[in-house]
């Protein structure tokens, strides 16, 4: 059995394939699972490539009306199969390849930080924007607050 940690991390590894697909982090995170199931052998990478494939084809298939509950079973999924990897393993084993997958998740979540469209910007962290001699209002994103700057007194102009 699992520890309560090991079954959130891989209830996180989960989340973060479904998350993924779909999306431009798809292909890195894509290939990183793989190769990280497969442990080094080459048969295993393809098998779990065609599995990610499959997830990332369903996910799109799936009609608006139940695309919850797909997207809530392939996180299912993807966790019992982290799940079922890990338990296969030996303790020192199993704390090594749980560090790995630690690291693939890190990795995931700086690359989609940040990013930019058209009309826009997602920020997955802290954002500050000041006003200079009053032309706009300030905001600071975090604890999402919200406010007008003050206006600078005549030292400040």
């Amino acid at each position: 059995m699992l520890s309560e940690a090991m079954t959130a991390l891989a209830a996180a590894g989960g989340t973060a394939v479904v998350q993924a697909a779909g999306t431009d982090a798809w292909t890195g995170i894509r290939q990183q699972v793989a190769r990280w199931f497969s442990r080094g052998i080459p048969q295993r990478e393809h098998a779990q490539l065609e599995r990610l494939d499959q997830t990332a084809a369903e996910l799109e298939a799936a009609r608006p009306a139940e695309a919850e509950r797909v997207r809530i079973r392939q996180e299912a999924t993807w966790q019992g199969r982290i799940e079922a990897l890990l338990e296969s393993l030996e303790d020192i084993e199993r704390a090594r390849v749980a560090d790995e997958l630690r690291t693939l998740l890190a990795q995931q979540t700086s690359h989609r930080s940040v990013s930019a469209g058209q009309s826009g910007l997602a920020i997955g962290g802290d954002l500050n924007v000041r006003a200079d001699h009053g032309s706009a209002a300030a905001v600071s994103m975090g604890n999402v607050t919200l406010g007008n700057p003050s206006r600078p007194g005549p030292h400040q102009d």
